[in-house]
């Protein structure tokens, strides 16, 4: 089996919920919600691709970079490359419930693992989603990262704590989620939270927490007051808030403000190894892919991920070894050149 094998049937198989273009850009599903697309107009999930096309590579072939070593360390775990698997779940209200969610986690944990790396698993409306999520990892020995919703402060430390017996690297919360208002509706209540709520939250727990979600400055100073050990930018890949920008848009801003002082990772469009390069020079340390996952897990279950991982770690490695950079470390602003409208 290979990615254009996984992607055939996953086209199958998504035939009226996803076209698995070749170019996955939000236009051709623009406003799908429930579905793959993005909210409104898409414009936040078409953003996130087209800012992406903007930035270029500065190609380099005179150096020593030949063979670049693309090990990343993760909160102590030492993954293959700086790619994890985002976080998503609900496969029945999004994917029309062509497979289970236990099976679609399962799949995108497995196959994260199986390529050397981690996949981060998602909390819905269901609270049955989260403890998926957990069985899934457990079953790995606490080798991925779950996310919670931006659910009431004591029922996230709940969640933590269910986190902690896993044994995971870290926890996180994706607290763009907190207009869904499904979930209201289902009785699990979210909802914007305070420093004071994010720092009470942090300090009751061990476990290193991810803020997900973050797409300003205010915001990142913000999760650095609140003792978080990492922040994603993300527009939660355009579904979330509709005319966002492009999540490697606010990046470079983002990055010059708390770099150092907080780990960054980065999600939303990220479709290619050199759109892993391309966060990673701007200021990210790790990046999260969603839909390519989602649609190989689909096409193919765990080693329908664990290909598509696999092709952008080479992707990424062949463009490292292209613009001169033998480790993660090497890889600066200079590898690329940016709108001028960014700086």
């Amino acid at each position: 089996m290979d990615l254009q094998e996984v992607r055939s049937k996953a086209r199958d198989r998504l035939r009226g919920i996803c076209r698995v273009c070749p170019v996955c850009d939000g236009r051709a599903c623009a406003g799908e919600l429930p579905g793959m697309g993005g909210k409104g107009t898409g414009a936040g999930f078409i953003n996130n691709v087209s800012a992406l096309a903007q930035v270029r590579l500065n190609l380099s072939t005179i150096h020593g970079a030949g063979e670049p070593d693309l090990a990343y360390d993760f909160f102590g775990r030492k993954l293959a490359f700086p790619v994890l698997g985002a976080p998503m779940c609900g496969t029945g209200r999004n994917l029309g419930g062509i497979m289970t969610d236990r099976e679609f986690i399962r799949a995108q944990v497995d196959g994260a693992v199986a390529a050397g790396t981690l996949a981060m698993v998602g909390d819905g409306g269901d609270p049955a989603l989260y403890q998926e999520g957990l069985d899934a990892l457990r079953l790995q020995g606490g080798r991925g990262v779950p996310i919670i919703k931006p659910r009431e402060p004591e029922e996230i430390s709940k969640r933590i704590k269910w986190a902690e017996e896993v044994g995971v690297p870290a926890v996180g919360i994706d607290i763009d989620g907190a207009g869904f208002s499904y979930m209201n509706r289902m009785g699990e209540p979210v909802g914007p939270k305070t420093v004071a709520q994010l720092q009470e939250i942090i300090g009751r727990t061990r476990l290193p927490v991810i803020l997900k979600g973050i797409m300003t400055v205010k915001d990142a100073v913000a999760a650095v007051a609140a003792g978080a050990a990492g922040i994603v930018v993300s527009n939660h890949g355009g579904r979330a808030l509709d005319h966002t920008p492009g999540t490697i848009e606010v990046l470079p801003e983002i990055a010059a403000a708390v770099k150092g002082r907080i780990r960054i990772f980065l999600d939303g469009g990220i479709r290619s190894g050199v759109d892993v390069l391309k966060a990673l020079a701007l200021g990210a340390e790790a990046v999260l892919v969603g839909r390519p996952i989602a649609i190989a897990a689909v096409g193919g279950g765990a080693a329908g991920v664990k290909i598509q991982l696999d092709q952008i770690a080479e992707d990424l490695r062949t463009a490292m070894m292209l613009t001169g950079c033998s480790n993660l470390e090497q890889i600066s602003p200079a590898v690329v050149r940016v709108p001028r409208s960014w700086l």
